[in-house]
């Protein structure tokens, strides 16, 4: 005989009032433990508003939904790395955090070349060389005829390695420097590795080549997409390096023209500053596989053989948190006479946008090249919404027309470049593991300087009324995309 709280199969009815209370338990003390994590650990007072207004309007949702995009994991795992078990590379150590200031940098560039000393932990080195690569035209035969040219190592990051014709050319000559007995080492991003199906991957293992997926998105293993490695480096017998925005891709080859041409800037520097470039390399490797790469083949004594005085800038959501965004603030506020930006992104937090401002209004020139048409819609979209915060102060913003411009360069004063992989947006300044390198030089500033004018001066520069003039349902949708830039 069943009892009167019993239902016809003998199982007690569950009490909706019991469960809703329940679960509003449930979200209101998992809500309350994650608003905590937040308000503890993330210092962008708008990223913690943001967070926690999804945790708490979306019940259970907007917890998993931090857990998995919003905690930093890898700053705890690379200081413990850092801390626990310290690369122990030879013969480079460690640099100080105090350093001398080569006595040949202009008296004008030493508080920048001070502070981003200090911030990164790294000396600037003299003795350097810096050559511009224009597009994979020049930068792909240059690459190859080094990996060709090894003779004991060849390190190579990269965040997209598509399958094509420059990717067999690449295939092509790394296994041969397998061959010679060459060692080589080829670190691939693993949303980048994506981009491409099938992917290069097993094509570059087929032919004994050691490669590896920086941080593999699986859920039960790295369960987040955001923190890409975004890095675009390679270097040969630790001594010739290539650094830039330039992917290895079909794209970036204009002469096969390709049916999407991107154009780039990819630079090859040889010097001092070389091994810190692969420094970060064998970081990365070893913080994927645990393999030391130690040793003259990787870290041979590199003697000065140019001009050029430079220091390599890693950034990243570890150790290096926010190091070149610190850096772009520090050469803003430095600039008397001209600046000068190129990016395929464009999204800079208030604190760039204010620096832009006041660069302008104490009279300093400043030039920004943005391709007309991008390649990422909402991103272009949500630039667009924010360049009146510039323009109307006095900053020149300029549209490129195609073929799309992946090019990211900074220039100060014509004394001063910055070049790498970083874009102005929140995800190469805050999420992305991102590599530049700062050089202090009056020639190769002037160099850059004038190939950033030649594209400006085929560009259409935006106007306050333009912006002004815009229709209200393409201001709406500008401005609706623009809530979602700090993850864009």
């Amino acid at each position: 005989m069943r009892g009167p709280l019993c239902d016809h199969a003998g199982v007690l009815p569950l009490d909706p009032w019991a469960v809703s209370v329940f679960i509003s338990v449930v979200h209101v003390a998992l809500a309350l433990v994650v608003s905590a994590h937040i308000v503890l650990t993330k210092p962008d007072v708008r990223a913690a508003i943001g967070w926690t207004g999804l945790v708490w309007l979306a019940p259970v949702i907007g917890s998993a939904v931090y857990a998995v995009f919003g905690i930093n994991r890898l700053r705890r795992q690379a200081g413990q790395m850092r801390r626990g078990r310290e690369l122990s590379f030879e013969p480079v150590a460690p640099p100080p955090r105090q350093f001398d200031i080569p006595d040949e940098l202009a008296t004008a560039m030493r508080p920048l070349a001070r502070l981003v000393g200090t911030i990164t932990g790294a000396p600037l080195t003299p003795g350097n060389t810096v050559e511009l690569l224009a597009n994979g035209d020049a930068a792909y035969p240059a690459m190859l005829a080094a990996i060709d040219g090894a003779q004991r190592s060849v390190a190579l990051a990269t965040y997209i390695f598509n399958r094509g014709v420059i990717a067999d050319r690449f295939v092509e000559a790394l296994s041969r420097a397998v061959a010679r007995g060459v060692e080589v080492r080829v670190l691939i991003d693993s949303v980048g590795a994506r981009y491409s199906r099938p992917s290069i991957l097993p094509e570059l293992r087929k032919q004994g080549i050691n490669v590896a997926r920086f941080l593999p998105t699986m859920p039960w293993r790295h369960p987040y997409l955001n923190l890409r490695n975004h890095r675009k480096l390679m270097v040969v017998d630790g001594a010739t390096g290539f650094c830039g925005g330039l992917n290895i891709q079909d794209a970036c080859m204009l002469s096969l023209h390709p049916e999407h041409p991107v154009l780039d800037t990819h630079f090859r520097m040889c010097g001092p500053v070389v091994g810190h470039m692969m420094r970060a390399l064998a970081f990365d490797w070893k913080f994927t596989t645990r393999e030391e790469l130690n040793g003259p083949a990787w870290f041979p004594d590199l003697a000065p053989v140019g001009k050029v005085l430079a220091r390599g800038i890693a950034d990243g959501p570890d150790e290096d948190f926010e190091t070149l965004l610190m850096t772009l603030l520090g050469a803003l506020s430095q600039a008397r006479h001209g600046i000068r930006i190129a990016t395929p992104y464009f999204l800079p937090d208030p604190t760039l946008i204010d620096a832009l401002r006041v660069a302008a209004l104490r009279g300093v020139q400043v030039d920004i090249l943005l391709p007309a048409k991008g390649n990422l819609r909402f991103v272009e979209w949500a630039a667009t919404a924010q360049l009146s915060q510039i323009v109307k102060w006095g900053c020149r913003v300029y549209l490129s027309p195609p073929p799309f411009d992946h090019t990211k360069l900074f220039v100060v004063d014509d004394a001063w470049s910055l070049v790498g992989s970083t874009n102005w947006d929140p995800r190469s300044l805050r999420l992305n593991f991102e590599y530049a390198v700062e050089c202090y030089s009056g020639e190769l500033a002037t160099g850059i300087a004038r190939g950033f004018d030649a594209k400006v001066a085929s560009a259409r520069r935006v106007t306050v009324e333009e912006l002004r003039n815009r229709s209200l349902p393409v201001k709406l949708r500008d401005g609706i995309v623009r809530l979602a830039q700090p993850y864009l």
